[in-house]
């Protein structure tokens, strides 16, 4: 079993400083793919680092299975790690990369060759094999970099940041990829990213970080639908969850709605309708099948971003009707 469990960790850098990670506790499932994300600076990659050996917790426990291996050494933990910046060896083949830790373990020949053949046809690596780092695109080189952590055949993958370094359409593949081996192997999987679309689009659960506590540990559609809070809310969607101060419409909480809950109406006022808002039109962001209207509202107090289907011939100056369903609205304690 490669349950990985964190008991009440916390990181401190420095004496007087703000804790890096403060009374982190979570239970990862096996075989679950779990997604830590936030803002940089958020302790997320401080956290992946305590599991994989490459810093001391400060206080409480780390296990993996039934272990504690908060106090054991990297090569006693059963993990293996992909970095943003591949890592690769510049001087040996992809081959030799591959196959580095397992000859370092002495493992049988026959066996290291099994695994990096039966690996890099999975990965479309075959043509590949006899190249250095250095001949490779960025992305065949993280693609190694997988292959190389997946050899090892450990208890728990670890991902810090993988695909930052790639554009994006080397992202989106490079993410499927992932997906997929994650499906194949059914392997723990701890996965940090700052993008917020990633972790929705990866994750089994997303643990979502703010200076150094969780903020909320949901599914994606969960954390998307209910938020936590304000931070979650503001955090989690592209764009963001609107969100409106106390007084705007309630009279002591804020108030949020996510972009595509609204639609966009003639600007008729209707007495005793208290879901329609006239608004002011600030500027439009056409995306092909949909389109980003930002509004001014409330007298200019407030803004909002309404999602809606398709091209929306609107401009700067127009006056709608923005409506807020009720049943979309989510309300937040003013603390």
């Amino acid at each position: 079993m490669s349950e990985v469990r964190f008991k009440g960790v916390g990181k401190v850098y420095a004496k007087g400083e703000a804790p890096a990670v403060e009374n982190f506790s979570l239970d990862v499932r096996d075989g679950e793919f779990i997604v830590l994300v936030g803002p940089s600076g958020c302790g997320k990659s401080t956290t992946l680092r305590m599991v994989a050996g490459l810093e001391t917790p400060s206080e409480g426990r780390i296990f993996i299975g039934e272990t504690d291996v908060t106090g054991k050494p990297p090569k006693d933990r059963d993990i293996a790690m992909v970095f943003q910046n591949y890592a690769l060896y510049p001087h040996m083949t992809v081959r030799d990369n591959m196959a580095f830790a397992l000859k370092l373990r002495h493992c049988p020949r026959r066996e290291i060759a099994r695994r990096v053949e039966t690996v890099a046809a999975a990965l479309g690596l075959e043509p590949y094999l006899k190249r250095l780092p250095k001949a490779l695109s960025g992305g065949q080189r993280q693609r190694v970099a997988l292959a190389r952590a997946i050899v090892r055949e450990p208890a728990v993958f670890l991902f810090d940041e993988p695909l930052s370094n790639l554009d994006a359409k080397m992202r989106v593949e490079m993410r499927s990829e992932i997906i997929r081996l994650h499906q194949r192997l059914g392997t723990t999987m701890i996965y940090v990213t700052h993008d917020q679309t990633e972790a929705m689009t990866m994750g089994d659960r997303i643990v979502v970080m703010r200076a150094g506590r969780i903020q909320q540990v949901a599914p994606p559609m969960e954390l998307y639908r209910r938020p936590a809070n304000t931070f979650v809310a503001s955090f989690i969607g592209t764009p963001p969850m609107n969100l409106f101060s106390p007084g705007t419409l309630h009279p002591a909480k804020t108030a949020g709605i996510r972009p595509e809950a609204i639609t966009l109406q003639e600007p008729r006022e209707m007495p005793g309708d208290a879901s329609r808002h006239i608004a002011q039109v600030d500027f439009v962001e056409p995306l092909g099948p949909e389109t980003l209207v930002h509004l001014a509202m409330f007298g200019g107090k407030a803004a909002a971003i309404a999602r809606v289907p398709g091209f929306a011939p609107y401009r700067h100056g127009d006056k709608v009707a923005a409506v807020f369903p009720e049943d979309a609205l989510v309300f937040f304690d003013g603390e």
